[in-house]
């Protein structure tokens, strides 16, 4: 989601010849043709989880993962990218990765009908280089939109013109060389109102089967999800995508997931109906998936919040683990030297599983812990 609004809560493959991308069996299953038709790779989707790239520690987040046939990611940013050390981590204890602002519209498409994608490129670049598999976040969004489609004034038939060319243009360059698209991103209020943005007062609610269906024609083996915040627990937000989810199967719009972005916060409580709601929406057929999962404090932290901390992070990782459909979990950015939070939310931080001297803290064990001891299950 966004990196800087309190509202949106996001903040923000050169593949070696015939090697297999450290991917679970139903991701491989999915991206396989695609990757396959690109040439980058053969009979991926024959190749057990447990192989891949040479990882020869076995308690990497990323290979415990795996072991569940799951994936365990990290976001990530460009601005990061000259920091060795921070790379170094990403690429070896990650299985899957997000770029957390670069495929957003302003970046993609800074000027109408022109396109850059050298900062999504970078990102995915170093996803192939590493066997990750790559989660592509946002194709439709209301935050972080170029000035010259935010201060525009546009018909309907003009905007959805635009619309459809953003969403096919930027599908299309990374067609097959992504695992999966967050079609449209925070689309309902906490009451589960549609959220009032350009594209809803203008297009009204149909703008969101149309992103799907443009980005299925744009990418056909891409997993196509919606994706949002404080829908984790069982409540009026979650309800109107479970409504929402419902309808769209039943027209044949093309989706495949739903994001549950889990950005949250020590002193609001645990989200204890997380596991029965990713199961209700896994019941639909649907993927789920924890997409932008951080768990903030108000600073300093102590060692009783690092240990509540620590409790929650193995809850949401065992709530996914427990849903045959939770195909894996992000972590929005996984250390608190690049965190967000601090600059959105007065008085907080400490929200990721690394400190910000790129230590591991008790948050990072007891992740570890759960999905070690569901792989040995």
């Amino acid at each position: 989601m966004s990196a800087v609004l309190l509202v949106d809560l996001d903040v923000p493959l050169r593949i070696p010849h015939r090697r297999t991308f450290l991917m679970p069996h139903r991701l491989a299953a999915s991206v396989a043709a695609s990757l396959a038709a690109a040439g980058l790779v053969t009979a991926m989707a024959a190749t057990p989880a447990s192989a891949g790239p040479d990882r020869h520690d076995d308690t990497t987040l990323g290979r415990l993962a795996a072991d569940t046939h799951r994936y365990f990611g990290s976001a990530t940013d460009n601005p990061e990218f000259s920091d060795a050390a921070y790379l170094g981590i990403l690429g070896s204890e990650f299985n899957s990765t997000t770029a957390g602002n670069a495929l957003k519209w302003y970046a993609t498409e800074p000027q109408q009908g022109v396109f850059d994608f050298t900062q999504g490129d970078q990102v995915l670049d170093f996803a192939r280089r590493h066997h990750m598999s790559f989660r592509a976040h946002t194709l439709v969004w209301h935050n972080q939109l170029p000035d010259w489609l935010n201060n525009g004034t546009f018909t309907a038939d003009q905007l959805r013109a635009i619309l459809k060319k953003h969403i096919t243009t930027v599908a299309r360059h990374y067609k097959g060389k992504v695992y999966s698209w967050d079609v449209v991103n925070e689309a309902f209020n906490e009451d589960g109102t549609y959220r009032d943005t350009i594209f809803y007062r203008t297009l009204g609610p149909g703008y969101i089967a149309d992103a799907l269906r443009w980005a299925r024609e744009a990418d056909p083996h891409a997993k196509l999800y919606l994706n949002d915040y404080n829908i984790e627990a069982i409540g009026p937000k979650s309800d109107a995508y479970y409504a929402l989810v419902k309808s769209l199967r039943a027209q044949h719009v093309p989706i495949d997931g739903v994001g549950f972005q889990g950005h949250l916060a020590l002193q609001y409580g645990y989200p204890d109906t997380l596991e029965q709601n990713l199961r209700r929406f896994a019941d639909l057929g649907l993927d789920v998936a924890i997409t932008e999962l951080d768990i903030r404090m108000y600073v300093p932290a102590d060692a009783t919040k690092l240990a509540t901390q620590a409790d929650w992070y193995a809850r949401v990782t065992k709530a996914c683990l427990a849903v045959r459909r939770c195909v894996g979990i992000t972590v929005w950015d996984y250390t608190d030297k690049y965190s967000w939070i601090p600059a959105v939310f007065q008085g907080e931080g400490a929200a990721l599983p690394y400190d910000e001297n790129l230590q591991p803290k008790p948050a990072y064990t007891a992740i570890r812990d759960a999905l070690r001891s569901a792989g040995r299950h």
